[in-house]
């Protein structure tokens, strides 16, 4: 937690209201994201119990679940989630466009949009990522297995992995969301409870944020946000329900069976309900921030990734494996980590509040320019004498840890500069020579605004620049320790006699 995060939380815990931590959202919201409210039997791994979606507030699709340790029964709330989840998919599949060609990639085709998944928390999204590995290895014909199915499978299992990546928004945790555009006086633990996060937002008239999220604590009223229910529900309402249809199953009574699983599915709706509105008022309180400039770059390769997924499954390709690979894993937390740095970069130059908690950490810096020379050369990398303008910036910040790194300022993102020296100032000061390296353009002589005046306040962090990927063996060259071939087919290295 930074210095001012934990202010805000001070701050919070004083007024008894959140505090905001961002000026603008910075992650993308679609006009109709599919709303997924789900809860799973206690004490079992997969077995769901219900789940409520929808892309509306009211209009809400209850499915649920009488028996889920019966298999069929699992089988055929699958068929139905599938039915809700591929026909919100299959609205943005159709609609595509040509993608112009850049200097790093070729023109391609792309949706103009994307579906989008919301839930209320992490274990939610986890769940999600379990119900696909359940069943995206089903095929037609083989032990009930059914195409829609599997298709649901590994839309769930790319929605929960696109999730893993900074700035993606195809799948959309509530309470991760929220905590961070607002700070709360609780702990971060009590911060995955939905119900006590919104209390702390936006409390109810006559309550301050803490008394709020005291009454939030009562199951009766604020049932779990799921995957797991309450265990006083289970026993006092859900066994007994479900204990009346296993006994008119096995009566063979279907009037009976079918009344007792109009019972549970009242007494089950009326554990979604509560959740599924807090889930929508939350949106609404996100709506209501800006969205950032950057949001629309990290959009549009959302959009590609769906393409791209959409296009593997409908020319038949395989499911996504249980495990990656050695050389796969080292591949994909790579890319986790490029995009992590990504992320925080853009979010820095769109956000005030971000590039202010950048500064306390020695990732940015803000100052007064001191001292400023519009005649100096450089050299160009074939040796030609360029103009290259440096200025001094006395900063009281912490020094940037990292010299190498381009930066530019939230004011003029064209104009780029580089750290050339960092020197002391005092105890608690330095001066940073800085060198402008772009947004020159191609005057003889410099505008009159492109080197800040002597006295101007100006901030810089680094520039969002997406780095190489490291180079990996292929997969003829990989050892068979880390998922290569064998030498030869069944010839598997063992271990030396000693």
């Amino acid at each position: 937690m930074s210095t001012l995060a934990a202010l805000a939380r001070l701050r919070a815990a004083r007024q008894g209201r959140a505090e905001p931590l961002c000026r603008v959202r910075h992650h993308h919201l679609t006009d109709e994201p599919l709303v997924l409210v789900v809860l799973n039997l206690s004490g079992e791994a997969t077995a769901p119990l219900a789940c409520m979606a929808g892309t509306r507030r009211d209009e809400a699709v209850t499915l649920t679940v009488p028996q889920p340790r019966n298999r069929d029964l699992r089988q055929e709330f699958y068929r139905e989630l599938a039915a809700v989840v591929l026909a919100h998919i299959a609205r943005c599949e159709d609609d595509r466009q040509e993608l112009p060609a850049t200097r790093t990639r070729p023109a391609q085709p792309i949706c103009t949009d994307a579906p989008q998944l919301v839930v209320a928390n992490r274990p939610t999204a986890d769940y999600l990522r379990l119900m696909g590995r359940a069943t995206r290895f089903q095929r037609p014909g083989e032990d009930g297995g059914d195409q829609a199915v599997a298709h649901l499978g590994q839309w769930l299992t790319f929605f929960t992995e696109r999730a893993e990546y900074p700035g993606s928004s195809l799948l959309l945790t509530l309470t991760e969301q929220l905590t961070a555009h607002w700070a709360t006086g609780q702990s971060r633990l009590e911060d995955a409870n939905l119900a006590k996060l919104l209390a702390w937002i936006d409390p109810p008239d006559g309550l301050d944020g803490a008394r709020a999220a005291l009454a939030a604590e009562n199951p009766v009223d604020f049932p779990p946000a799921g995957p797991a229910t309450d265990p006083t529900f289970d026993e006092v309402e859900l066994q007994p329900a479900m204990q009346a249809y296993d006994e008119a199953v096995a009566a063979g009574d279907e009037e009976a069976a079918r009344q007792a699983a109009a019972r549970l599915r009242q007494a089950v709706a009326g554990q979604l309900a509560p959740t599924w509105q807090r889930i929508w008022d939350g949106l609404e309180l996100l709506r209501a921030i800006p969205e950032a400039a950057g949001c629309l770059r990290r959009w549009e390769d959302d959009r590609l990734r769906f393409t791209a997924m959409s296009q593997h499954i409908r020319d038949g390709g395989p499911p996504q494996p249980i495990h990656d690979r050695a050389v796969d894993a080292a591949i994909r937390l790579a890319s986790l980590e490029r995009a992590q740095q990504l992320f925080d970069d853009q979010r820095a130059l769109d956000d005030p509040f971000v590039l202010a908690e950048r500064r306390t950490t020695g990732e940015a810096f803000g100052g007064v320019v001191v001292d400023r020379d519009l005649e100096h050369l450089g050299q160009s990398p074939t040796g030609r004498p360029v103009r290259r303008p440096r200025f001094t910036v006395r900063t009281e910040d912490p020094p940037p840890y990292d010299t190498t790194r381009t930066l530019a300022s939230p004011r003029h993102p064209g104009k780029t500069v580089r750290i050339c020296q960092v020197t002391p100032d005092g105890p608690q000061a330095h001066l940073i020579l800085l060198e402008l390296v772009s947004g020159m353009g191609n005057r003889k002589e410099l505008p009159p605004d492109v080197v800040p005046d002597i006295g101007e306040t100006v901030c810089y962090t680094p520039v969002p620049s997406w780095r190489g990927s490291p180079k990996y063996p292929a997969a003829e060259e990989t050892p068979w320790t880390h998922g290569g071939p064998p030498s030869q087919p069944g010839d598997v290295p063992q271990p030396e006699e000693p």
